[in-house]
């Protein structure tokens, strides 16, 4: 099997019985993506099997997006909040970073088992008994069984908050995909292309999920915002941001094991020689674009958490990290905050298993592609 385009497009249509995309704007994306898997990726036949099942998905998410904005336009009259935006390298604390902003009730977080089915939009009176929740229970629960090891790299619920890859992923232009296979000239080509229209589409499905399910004020996460900060900025003027820090060489060592783990989920092929190299390298640069942005757009838009504050004093990292970018951290929401930390205590997820020279790379040549990012942050742990 050979993935197809128009065959995957055809499928999503035929099990959803719509046939609008919206403007388009997905279709470059897709092409690129699936020449890309076709011809550099090493796909397995189940790992082809797994991907048209992904990619199908992202269409008929698409597909029910469109079809509920042509019933109710007036969908597009809402306002998005903020959005507070949690960036920072992978497995420097962003996701607990993440679930402790997504405590506090004056927020809006994108949770996991809407992100991937935003349609039907959710309704307040049944957010926490939703039919989708079970499914996306199970889901993981059978990704678990499969890919064990996935338990102990990366902490998911079904109900608590989630990376906006799923927003991104509608319209194909996002390197959350280089996780399922070595897409060499697909990042190419993503890290270069026009955002403001995957940006503008990831808006139009926080609209939709809002508009029956308040609060309005969104908090969202994910490390890829980096790469193309200025296209985000388009279409969330009033963005903030959240960035947490940690020292490259601790973390790039779990970053590998992660994506080399996802990788071979649906490829046989092994990159662990060229992987720490490769994933540096593209660091590097996300962290050199954010940096450029700030200096551009004023430090006023910006808090620092360090990944040790996190461990240490969580609440007191919200609080002032807060406090720096103009949110408000009243009772209720340290009250909230804090019932979060107690329940769910700071831990390490897989780094401690692997060396970053198990990746081709040394921590010494990590930070030299990081010296920049870490005197300007003055990053020790």
């Amino acid at each position: 099997m050979t993935l197809n385009v128009e065959a995957l497009e055809a499928q999503a249509q035929t099990e959803t019985g719509l046939s609008d995309f919206g403007d388009g704007h997905h279709r470059e994306g897709l092409e690129r993506l699936v020449a890309s898997m076709n011809n550099e990726g090493d796909l397995t036949e189940i790992g082809e099997m797994q991907q048209q099942m992904r990619l199908v998905s992202f269409l008929n998410a698409r597909l029910q997006v469109e079809n509920t904005y042509r019933i109710h336009p007036e969908i597009e009259a809402q306002i998005i909040g903020g959005p507070v935006f949690v960036i920072g390298l992978p497995r420097t604390g962003t996701t607990a970073l993440s679930q402790l902003v997504a405590a506090d009730p004056q927020f809006r977080s994108l949770r996991l088992w809407e992100s991937g089915a935003p349609v039907p939009p959710p309704e307040t009176a049944t957010e926490h008994s939703d039919p989708r929740i079970a499914a996306a229970a199970d889901g993981l629960a059978l990704m678990n069984e499969y890919f064990p090891l996935m338990q102990t790299m990366y902490h998911s619920e079904a109900t608590t908050a989630t990376e906006c890859q799923d927003l991104m992923g509608m319209s194909f232009r996002t390197a959350h995909f280089d996780g399922s296979a070595r897409l060499p000239s697909y990042m190419d080509w993503v890290m270069q292309c026009d955002m403001r229209g995957t940006y503008e589409y990831h808006r139009r499905v926080l609209r939709l999920l809002q508009w029956h399910c308040p609060p309005t004020l969104w908090h969202l996460k994910t490390p890829v915002h980096m790469f193309a900060m200025d296209a985000l900025l388009h279409a969330y003027p009033n963005a903030r941001f959240l960035w947490s820090h940690r020292d490259p060489a601790s973390v790039l060592a779990s970053v590998c094991s992660l994506v080399h783990y996802t990788r071979s989920w649906s490829s046989d092929r092994d990159d662990a020689a060229t992987l720490g190299q490769e994933m540096t390298q593209r660091w590097a640069e996300g962290v050199r674009r954010a940096m450029d942005f700030r200096a551009r757009v004023g430090e006023d838009r910006f808090a620092d958490v360090s990944f040790g504050a996190l461990q240490t004093d969580p609440i007191d990292a919200i609080a002032t990290s807060f406090e720096r970018i103009g949110i408000a951290f009243p009772d209720a929401s340290r009250q909230a905050v804090e019932q979060w930390a107690n329940q769910h205590e700071p831990g390490s997820h897989g780094s401690h298993r692997y060396e970053i020279s198990d990746f081709g790379i040394t921590a010494k040549e990590v930070r030299e592609q990081f010296a920049s990012y870490i005197e300007a942050f003055d990053i020790t742990d």
